[in-house]
């Protein structure tokens, strides 16, 4: 489901006090570890949509996916 524009999200009661029981570091390492699942789906996805690109051609395409969105 598409969220409006205008609506906000709001994190679960239970998410947020286990979020603020970690330490920054473990925040950050969860925010690495997301970081990383995305690149390498990211980088499969596109390796089986054009096997003919290069490595850089596939890191173009992901930083204007970052930079951007998928549109």
């Amino acid at each position: 489901m598409r969220l409006d524009k205008g609506q906000i999200e709001v994190v679960d009661d239970k998410v947020a006090e286990i979020l603020r029981k970690k330490t920054g570091q473990e925040r950050l390492e969860m925010v690495w570890d997301s970081w990383n699942f995305f690149y390498r789906v990211v980088v499969a996805s596109l390796k089986n949509s054009h096997p003919e690109w290069t490595q850089e051609q596939i890191q173009k395409e992901i930083a204007r996916r970052v930079l951007y969105g998928t549109k």
